[in-house]
């Protein structure tokens, strides 16, 4: 049996090897096929059962404007790499099982649409240099482990429409340039330990249609400029 397993094994190693050797220069290959570095434009793997970790290769793609890897098994952290898709629009890494902080360099994503990290275990902090992603209309990291304060810098965000951060370990106060937010329409933070009075500058949230801020640590009064 053990002899049999072996060559099974070897045989699975044999082919994924030769596969591999398909790929030509202008290729990378990735979650079993050959992606073409300057043509490819979109991937769309969802619940395909991947696991592992995400390649380094895939900052390889640098056309790259659709990215879904959501609802599979995937571990390890996302790497540094992402950063160099600076065509991407949509980064979809939910619900999965990845770890370690987001990097710094997703703030290279300028063109980012959508980011859609909730449902996995991602801990640090949420990097400053997301507030260089000024297209972002949706930013959900909700679910995951994440620590620290709001950084200021999402207040540069001001085609937001969701900004989904609940159910993490946020501490801190709100920062007063969440009222810069004018497109917000729905705000969720409940769940982490938020500290401190609300700023009056959410007032400034004109089309805000759900402020859900249950289950933190707040103090004082609620501004007036959010009751209208």
């Amino acid at each position: 049996m053990i002899s049999g397993f072996k060559n099974y094994s070897f045989l699975i190693f044999l082919f994924n090897l030769v596969f591999t050797q398909d790929c030509d220069d202008t290729e990378i290959y990735l979650w079993d096929n050959c992606y073409s570095i300057d043509s490819t434009i979109s991937i769309n793997l969802i619940a395909d059962n991947l696991d592992g970790q995400i390649p380094s290769d895939i900052g390889n793609l640098i056309n790259l404007e659709y990215l879904n890897l959501s609802a599979n098994n995937l571990t390890g952290s996302i790497p540094p790499e992402i950063g160099n898709l600076t065509s991407l629009n949509y980064l979809y890494l939910q619900n999965n099982e990845l770890t370690g902080s987001i990097p710094n360099e997703i703030g290279n994503l300028t063109e980012l649409i959508g980011l859609k990290l909730y449902s996995n275990q991602l801990t640090g902090s949420i990097p400053s240099e997301m507030g260089n992603l000024v297209n972002l209309t949706d930013l959900s990291l909700f679910l995951n482990n994440l620590s620290g304060m709001i950084p200021p810098e999402l207040g540069n965000l001001e085609n937001l429409e969701e900004l989904y951060l609940y159910r993490n370990n946020l501490s801190g106060t709100i920062p007063v340039e969440i009222g810069n937010l004018t497109s917000l329409e729905r705000l969720f933070l409940h769940g982490n330990s938020l500290s401190g009075s609300l700023p009056n500058t959410i007032g400034n949230l004109i089309n805000l249609t759900s402020l859900f801020l249950y289950e933190n640590n707040f103090t004082g009064l609620i501004p007036s400029s959010i009751v209208r």
